[in-house]
């Protein structure tokens, strides 16, 4: 007979059920409340806030004259004016009021080399830095990386130099536009490598010695694998290298030669702004015809941005 103490068999509790989980990183929980409803309220009302003075600059660029001069925009909603004068004045008006067609020619004759220009280099030196060996490979790098951080009005007097010389003449008499493309893409090279760096750099070894042990060069395996490969972050730079070439001032302004026939059309803005002030109605328009090529550009892209963004950045 036992006559020792009763054991007493307590209930197993599952901690998980006492107590609600906890993410584990700082990133799972910044991620769990975004993804919440109160996060996506807060979003919708950022991009709300965010595209509004566009919306009302949209509004204002078909309004009167008389209008936009009396009244704010968000009137239109109670008395709707509609009329295209804006745009007629500025796009084909006289050389004091407009002439804005000419000029955007000007723009896409501009960004279009100096987009495709720097991207090709790019692309072409991010694939060398990276599975290509030479010497100096390294310190090469290191100087590319460097020139980021050069600020870039340091080079325009040295530039200006150069394409003022008279052995630069004849090229800018045949191709006017060439001091510009070479200023842009020379301007945009270091970010532009270093990001595709990153981006190749991610691309795994294995799959470069598979192409090489069945016979394919440099550029074989440029053309069919890291190209396709490349395409978000490619897409990236392309967003990048347009938005800003697009609305440059300062290199349009000191490189264009001070010639209606070069000058972009940021710079006929300015000319507007300066002289003629008071003309909102012409501004409005003007500012409209000047960015709705870089937002079709972005969100014709803007799938392969996030991606592009994040090339070199995270591992696995």
């Amino acid at each position: 007979m036992s006559t020792g103490t009763p054991v007493t068999t307590l209930p197993v509790v599952d901690p998980s059920k006492t107590r609600p989980e906890r993410p584990r990183t700082l990133a799972a929980a910044a991620k769990k409340s975004l993804a919440s409803r109160t996060g996506s309220a807060i979003a919708v009302v950022i991009a709300l806030l965010w595209t509004l003075p566009t919306f009302g600059l949209f509004l204002s660029s078909f309004r009167p004259e008389q209008s936009i001069k009396t009244t704010g925009w968000w009137t239109f909603f109670r008395n709707p004016e509609v009329t295209l004068d804006n745009y007629q004045e500025v796009l084909f008006g006289s050389s004091s009021n407009g002439q804005l067609a000419g000029f955007f020619v000007n723009s896409l004759m501009i960004v279009i080399p100096s987009v495709i220009l720097p991207v090709t280099l790019a692309t072409l030196a991010a694939y060398a830095f990276s599975w290509m060996t030479f010497r100096g490979r390294d310190w090469l790098f290191i100087v590319v990386f460097a020139l980021q951080i050069v600020p870039l009005q340091m080079a325009l007097i040295p530039l200006l130099r150069i394409f003022s010389s008279d052995a630069f003449d004849p090229v800018l008499e045949y191709v006017p536009y060439m001091s510009l493309w070479l200023a842009h893409t020379a301007f945009a090279l270091p970010l532009a490598i270093f990001l595709l760096h990153n981006f190749i750099s991610e691309v795994p070894g294995e799959l470069i010695e598979a192409a090489r042990v069945d016979g394919a060069g440099h550029v074989t395996i440029f053309r069919r694998i890291m190209l396709p490969l490349l395409v978000p972050a490619i897409a990236s730079i392309v967003i990048f290298q347009f938005i800003w070439v697009w609305n440059d001032l300062l290199v349009g302004l000191i490189f264009a030669g001070g010639t209606d026939d070069v000058a972009p059309i940021t710079v006929r803005l300015a000319e507007l702004a300066g002289s003629r002030g008071n003309e909102w109605q012409r501004l409005t328009a003007g500012a409209f015809v000047s960015f709705v090529l870089p937002l079709v550009v972005f969100l014709s892209l803007q799938r392969y941005f996030v991606r592009g963004l994040l090339a070199g950045s995270v591992k696995g």
